[in-house]
């Protein structure tokens, strides 16, 4: 009876330690859970660098294996809610796209108040632009970028998409835009984050997505869970009517039971192969970017 007992206070203590640890950092204890129950999937990184000089303008390069001619590349930027991150801890993001026949960068960018809008616009734009100058030293094609990002990161790259100026510089077209649980259509601004980010600056409807819809938009993937209460599910909703009464191709996905995170953890290993969303993306990003044949990776 004591060594059940003990068994069981040992779980128990292992689930609060994991909880504590998932809320201080998620994406890290993510990142090594992926790492552990699925390996490197022949992923290697190959470049650490940066676009700028502050410390948070980062970019994570990343290859798969056997690679024999240039790959489209995948581009991810994080969540946090403008005010955290770091590109470092969603190297699970790469296993589970780079061995489908990508080269993926992850992208950092000013936090917090310098950070502010629209800072984050700023380095975003400056990390597609650096991405597709260093691309072909990599093994990426330049020429087929897919923008992808959660939450603030899926609103970074849903705007920098839409609003024109923000690629006119580099001469960047993405193949096409992946948001996951993005806000889109969110002003006025009713929650700290956005206030700090956005009302703090005096940022108004020019800063949403949803009024930046073009007749050259690129295809876009709105990816939301139905019981995310921090980014409501509308925003993908009102964003997804709107491209498509401009006549642009666009897929939603709602998921029923799906929270703020559920579409992010799908990415990851073990869930990934439990749910579709790692599918739908793969599916997107090779549509848009024309691959028809998956790199293979090697057994880590």
């Amino acid at each position: 009876m004591k060594i059940l007992l003990g068994g069981l206070a040992a779980i128990l203590l292992a689930g609060v330690i994991l909880l504590l640890a998932i809320r201080n950092n998620g994406p890290a204890v993510l990142d090594a859970v992926d790492r552990v129950t699925g390996g490197t999937r022949g992923v290697r990184l190959v470049a650490k660098t940066h676009y700028g000089q502050h410390p948070a303008q980062k970019l994570r390069i990343y290859a798969p294996a056997g690679a024999d001619e240039p790959l489209p590349v995948f581009l991810f930027v994080h969540g946090g809610s403008w005010s955290w991150g770091d590109p470092d801890d969603y190297n699970f993001i790469a296993r589970a796209i780079a061995p489908e026949g990508f080269v993926v960068v992850l992208a950092g960018y000013r936090l917090g108040e310098e950070g502010r809008y629209p800072a984050m616009l700023e380095d975003t734009a400056a990390a597609v632009a650096e991405t597709a100058r260093l691309a072909p030293r990599y093994g990426g094609d330049p020429d087929r970028i897919v923008l992808a990002g959660h939450s603030a990161g899926a609103y970074n790259v849903v705007q920098v998409a839409l609003e024109t100026k923000w690629l006119e510089a580099s001469g960047v077209k993405p193949r096409g835009v992946i948001g996951l649980s993005g806000p889109y259509d969110f002003y006025p601004f009713d929650k700290p984050s956005s206030r700090a980010a956005f009302g703090a600056v005096g940022a108004g409807d020019e800063s949403q997505p949803i009024n930046h819809v073009h007749a050259d938009a690129p295809p876009m993937l709105l990816v939301h869970g139905e019981d995310d209460t921090l980014v409501k599910p509308r925003n993908t909703r009102a964003l997804a009517r709107a491209l498509e009464q401009a006549g642009l191709p666009v897929e939603t996905r709602i998921y029923p039971g799906f929270d703020h995170n559920a579409p992010l953890i799908s990415l990851a290993s073990p869930w990934r192969q439990r749910r579709d969303v790692d599918a739908a993306v793969v599916d997107f990003a090779r549509g848009v970017s024309e691959v028809s044949v998956p790199v293979q990776a090697e057994t880590p």
